[in-house]
């Protein structure tokens, strides 16, 4: 996978810690109405149910604590853009690891709430510069709590997907952390000019090479939602889907992102 160079954006670790805190108060309202048979319903993720989803959703959270258990490490050494690329290294851990999860935890509304109190602590003690080490290499904390703001918009979407009904609310601050976040690494990936993409009201990354575009309308322009935008990334969506359902519009030789698509896995 590419690396990137520089940071491409910058997020208010204020406004990130309020949106990762409010993602998760709409998930704990949500999972605190849940019955015994919505959480055995099963998710479109490699064969968890809903309870498994949720241990899932936890464990993501408590990966902060995890990294701040270790040593802080003595420089940064990635970027926050490339996060994307690194969450599939150790899926069949993350997998066995989140059904013991669901296991130990019956009570799901305590066990996030637990992680909650933890998480409020946990930003309270530790300045957003302390670095620690993750999956995808050193990041500050402010950081990697935006990666946090993803998974959780990521999986808030799986929820809503298992059940029928559910319409777990989004944060907007949340919302648009995880469709920038995954914007500009569509254009890491793709680097170039030849192509815009625009997932309004949120992010316009231009991407793909080619002829670059300097002013008036682009020759190729992608549009879409952002909740389109971030299951096209995270592989909940496929490109010619999105493109037959009209989820999607692209205009252009240089339009067609299939190739590159998704970010994650």
């Amino acid at each position: 996978m590419p690396t990137a160079k520089k940071r491409t954006r910058t997020y208010d670790p204020v406004r990130t810690r309020t949106a990762v805190l409010g993602q998760l108060a709409h998930v704990r309202e949500a999972v605190r109405g849940l019955t015994p048979e919505q959480l055995a319903l099963p998710t479109r993720l490699g064969g968890w149910t809903v309870r498994e989803l949720v241990a899932h959703i936890g464990m993501a959270l408590t990966a902060i604590e995890r990294s701040l258990a270790l040593p802080e490490p003595e420089k940064q050494d990635t970027a926050l853009v490339a996060w994307p690329f690194a969450t599939s290294a150790n899926a069949s851990a993350i997998d066995e690891f989140t059904r013991r999860l669901a296991e130990r935890h019956p009570d799901l509304d305590t066990y996030l709430a637990g992680i909650e109190r933890n998480l409020v602590e946990q930003l309270d003690t530790h300045p957003g510069t302390r670095l620690l080490q993750t999956s995808a290499g050193v990041l500050p904390l402010a950081d990697y709590l935006v990666t946090r703001a993803v998974e959780l918009v990521v999986h808030t979407d799986d929820l809503n997907a298992a059940v029928p009904g559910l319409e777990v609310p989004y944060e907007r601050q949340a919302l648009a952390a995880a469709t920038r976040l995954l914007a500009d690494a569509l254009a890491v990936k793709a680097p170039g000019g030849s192509t815009e993409v625009r997932i309004p009201p949120y992010a316009v990354v231009q991407c793909v090479e080619g002829p670059r575009h300097t002013r008036g309308t682009p020759p190729n322009v992608v549009e879409t939602d952002p909740l389109t935008w971030i299951r096209l990334a995270t592989g909940r969506l496929a490109w010619a889907d999105a493109l037959a359902r009209a989820e999607v519009s692209a205009s252009g030789e240089r339009a067609d992102l299939g190739e590159v698509l998704p970010l994650m896995a």
